[in-house]
């Protein structure tokens, strides 16, 4: 597969250099030239795939010729080693539940499938690759978890100060070997400005080989199709308009459902169901994109004022406002709907959500206002104990910790402190 810049004035280069580089010469991000939908029958015959077939298939011509397809179903088996279930939460609501990994969050898929790509990649070079990452809270204990012990690759996670969940916190500072913390004081767009700004600094990259570990690296990216397919293997049989609320802020997630579709997956509508970070619901309102300053909520992996991944979602729909409103509805929601719904979601259906999916939650119930034949399936992105001080406070119960979280909970905190950009740069000149 040959992959293009968004930005066009960069060359087209292979799946493994893109994975390397994480973000093109041009500051564009790396797209495929081609995607070639699987066969009908591929969908009319998911019953009878496993999740490992439905992901090789599905995967396959993007990684193509890199990676061998035995490499391929090696670390398409390790990365998919737990459950993704749905739960039924009404007959026109469920839940796909993607925080059965090991750091219980959404983003472990798409972290362990890059780092085992990149380990591949780099088991017989001899220079060191850096993933360079910024986190709004649970990539950087993915990427942390993911990229542990893996030969030749060095970690920098940058998490802003105060702005992510103690959990969180504990999952990307106390691992060690390979994995280095730095907690900004600032917000996320400042972090992710800064890994933006380390790419483009041949000071830096001249003196290092970069990569990202964010949803702008194609491998974190696109392996997040495989939920989707996931859920319509689990429902198809059952509901026959299946619409999913994907909560977002960087909108990588619904982007890969997206791909899912261009596959297709016969999915015919997405939400995006967005915090008070609302950019994206206001354009498909107004026609005008305009990326504002972060806006801290509860919900704050979805914290982003001027998401990176909106540009992928406008080039699958060729750029056409129309046909993007055809396949996108947005829907924003305050801290304080967010808890109401989550006090509605326990003490009416039995369910603890964290903040995340339950702004999916909002999402579905709001699209079904309008679109009442449809079954929404919301996305629940990490385990409700990565929120505990919210979640707990606001249904007024304690939830037990996961062994999971639990490992975690006593290990101590080692991060370094930096509040500019010159600091992120003197640190990785002198690492």
């Amino acid at each position: 597969m040959i992959y293009y810049s968004l930005n066009k004035k960069a060359p087209n280069t292979s799946f493994k250099d893109a994975v390397i580089k994480g973000i093109a010469p041009d500051k564009g991000l790396y797209f495929p030239e081609r995607i070639t939908p699987l066969p009908d029958s591929f969908f009319r015959n998911i019953d009878n795939l496993s999740y490992s077939e439905i992901a090789f298939e599905a995967i396959k011509q993007f990684v193509e010729p890199d990676i061998p397809e035995s490499i391929l179903q090696q670390i398409i088996d390790e990365t998919l080693s737990f459950e993704f279930p749905i739960v039924t939460i009404n007959e026109h609501i469920s839940t796909l539940e993607l925080f059965h990994g090991p750091t219980m969050a959404f983003k472990d898929v798409g972290a362990r499938f890059m780092a085992r790509c990149l380990g591949y990649f780099n088991q017989n070079n001899q220079n060191e690759v850096t993933v360079l990452v910024a986190t709004s809270g649970d990539t950087g204990g993915a990427v942390a978890n993911g990229f542990l012990g893996v030969p030749g690759v060095n970690v920098v996670i940058l998490y802003p100060s105060g702005k992510v969940s103690d959990i969180q916190e504990k999952q990307l500072t106390t691992l060690g070997q390979n994995i280095n913390a730095l907690e900004v004081d600032g917000v996320f767009d400042d972090c992710q400005d800064m890994v933006k700004q380390a790419f483009l600094d041949t000071d830096i990259t001249n003196h290092m080989q970069l990569t990202s570990a964010n949803s702008i690296n194609v491998a974190r990216w696109l392996p997040q199709l495989f939920y989707f397919m996931f859920a319509y293997k689990q429902l198809h049989n059952q509901y026959k308009d299946i619409v999913f609320s994907v909560p977002s802020g960087n909108f990588g997630n619904i982007c890969a459902g997206m791909m899912a579709q261009q596959l297709g997956l016969p999915i015919n509508h997405f939400i995006a169901s967005n915090n008070e970070n609302n950019v994206v619901s206001s354009y498909l309102n107004s026609q005008e994109y305009t990326p504002k300053p972060s806006v801290q909520t509860i919900s704050n992996a979805m914290d982003v004022g001027n998401p990176s991944n909106f540009i992928r979602i406008q080039e699958i729909y060729n750029h056409d406002f129309d046909t993007l409103k055809k396949n996108l509805s947005g829907f924003s929601f305050t801290d304080a709907e967010t808890r109401e719904a989550m006090k509605e979601l326990y003490n009416k259906y039995n369910y603890i959500a964290d903040p995340h999916g339950v702004v999916g939650y909002l999402g579905s119930k709001a699209y079904l206002k309008q679109n009442p034949s449809a079954h929404c399936v919301f996305l629940e992105t990490a385990h409700p104990t990565k929120f505990l001080d919210v979640v707990e406070e606001t249904i007024n119960t304690t939830v037990a910790l996961p062994k999971q979280i639990q490992a975690v909970m006593n290990r101590e905190k080692k991060a370094s402190k930096i509040g500019s950009y010159q600091e992120l740069k003197n640190y990785l000149l002198m690492s």
